[in-house]
């Protein structure tokens, strides 16, 4: 009887553990959904408190914490649940989140592929992958086809095609490794780049920014206890904006940023059809309609929705195309924006083909109709889309003639950078070098220290790949005191290991047979 009732004990607190998970499970997915990510937290950590290695719960208490900004303890409960079973494929893709989250994107891409190799239907896989190359591809520029992989660690400068080579996926950035390990480790606010830079990256934010530097300046803040409090808060604000500033430039340096602003600007005016058809019945109407439709396909996309923004584009175009000039006047620019935008979303979606086909329509469009900022947006689209391919050749043609509407040293700097690179990929190395020093020229009358940077490694490779050592250890040598003044430590010991490899014989050798076959 004793024995019967112990039983019978053990069976009640075990059916009483399950229920006070579920509860609290429940209570936290609730909160969650409401938005109420701290008090979510404190609901999972309770129902772990009874089924501490439940994969589920880490995985949601990991989503929480990775929407409060605290993307380290994220990963640490996403570690936490592949624990027991390393395929958990929703342990992946929350681990790979969090890696991408601290900046990490090369290692999230490993997470993002060995999760979509497991749950190739899951769309969150899929996007993920691609949103770690756009990433990768801001951050380090395109693919070089310099390949001295003897040398050793030149190779911190040879970067492959990720799209199309394998071996990039296995390939070390201890630029970006390091970039993200100095943001995780930062405890004393220091400024992360210029204002100017600061004010592009955070945008809205950038005036709570001032206002919390100011009120830090409050020689009264700190007299009061309560006021000490207000003070931590303010400090605690201020390194997680200066953190996501960090984030940001590394996920899309400023170079890329100018890009998408210009392609924002590609969206016909709604003042100046407005203007136009006034006296035009309904057209007014339509043209709102249009343009908050392009706002929402732009959105769509930015915020992962590639297949959304896709269908949504196609109706538009669909309905703009049904539409005569009387209702919506420059008709032609909408056309325009929205094959660039079925463009973008095929692009997001894998299918380069389909991309490929509306850039060019796009490209049609503005051309027929002499619409000069679209034309260079159907410009830079065909260019990236060849490049990402691999196709250098057919790149090549769509950035010289988008070098001659560039307008500004910034704009420039990055075109004829580009250039090089291609040229590099085609082993026309005097191409690569000459465009290498047009790219330098524009980064020094922009004042870009890391464009400069930039300039002399592709400089460098193409000395290196005519045979010119001394000439390539001069632009290596200028190189290394442009990462030393911008403070690049993992570019400097590259830089510095890249001018010893130089005098090797191993090197030397690869150098000689590159010029002799150039």
């Amino acid at each position: 009887q004793t024995e019967k009732k112990g039983k019978m004990s053990e069976l009640g607190e075990g059916e009483e553990q399950v229920g006070s998970y579920a509860i609290y499970f429940a209570e936290g997915e609730t909160l969650a959904k409401q938005k109420e990510f701290k008090k979510a937290v404190e609901s999972f950590t309770k129902a772990l408190e009874f089924q501490p290695e439940d994969k589920p719960c880490l995985v949601a208490r990991s989503k929480c914490y990775l929407l409060l900004g605290d993307a380290t303890t994220a990963l640490q409960d996403a570690e936490a649940s592949l624990k027991e079973d390393k395929n958990y494929h929703r342990g992946l893709l929350q681990k790979a989140e969090a890696l991408y989250a601290t900046g990490d994107f090369e290692y999230s891409l490993v997470f993002f592929h060995r999760g979509h190799k497991i749950r190739p239907d899951l769309h969150e896989f899929t996007l993920g992958i691609e949103k770690c190359q756009e990433a990768i591809n801001n951050s380090i520029g395109t693919p070089d086809a310099c390949t001295l992989e003897k040398v050793g660690d030149l190779s911190y400068f040879h970067q492959q095609d990720i799209m199309n080579k394998k071996k990039a996926m296995k390939l070390q950035k201890p630029a970006l490794k390091a970039a993200a390990a100095q943001m995780k480790a930062k405890v004393e606010r220091k400024p992360v780049a210029s204002e100017k830079t600061v004010k592009e990256l955070l945008g809205e934010l950038y005036a709570d920014k001032e206002y919390l530097e100011k009120l830090l300046k409050d020689p009264g803040l700190a007299t009061k206890q309560k006021d000490r409090s207000i003070q931590e808060t303010v400090e605690s604000a201020l390194t997680y904006l200066d953190q996501r500033t960090e984030f940001w430039r590394q996920q899309k340096p400023m170079y890329a940023r100018k890009r998408e602003k210009e392609m924002k600007r590609y969206k016909p005016s709604p003042t100046r059809f407005i203007t136009i058809s006034k006296s035009r019945g309904n057209g007014p109407d339509q043209v709102k309609l249009v343009m908050k439709t392009l706002e929402e396909i732009d959105a769509a996309l930015q915020g992962g929705d590639a297949e959304g923004s896709l269908a949504q584009a196609e109706k538009a175009l669909q309905m703009v195309l049904a539409s005569n000039d009387r209702e919506l006047p420059n008709k032609a620019e909408f056309v325009s924006s929205l094959h660039a935008c079925i463009g973008n979303a095929q692009l997001e979606l894998g299918n380069s083909e389909a991309a490929i086909q509306n850039f060019h329509e796009d490209l049609k469009i503005t051309q027929e109709c002499n619409l000069g900022i679209a034309k260079s947006r159907a410009l830079d689209n065909l260019a990236r889309v060849y490049t990402v391919l691999g196709d250098f050749e057919k790149a090549i043609p769509f950035l010289q003639e988008k070098v001659t509407m560039a307008t500004t040293p910034d704009e420039n700097s990055w075109l004829f950078h580009e250039l090089g690179r291609c040229h590099l990929e085609l082993g026309n190395y005097d191409q690569a070098k000459a465009h290498g020093e047009k790219s330098m020229t524009a980064a020094q009358e922009g004042g870009d220290l890391a464009w400069q940077l930039n300039a002399c490694v592709l400089v460098g490779q193409a000395e290196a790949k005519l045979g010119d050592i001394p000439a390539a250890v001069m632009s290596f040598t200028k190189a290394l005191e442009l990462a030393e003044i911008l403070k690049d430590e993992p570019s400097q010991e590259a830089i510095k290991k890249a001018l010893q490899d130089f005098s090797s014989p191993a090197a030397v050798q690869v150098v000689q047979e590159d010029s002799k076959g150039h």
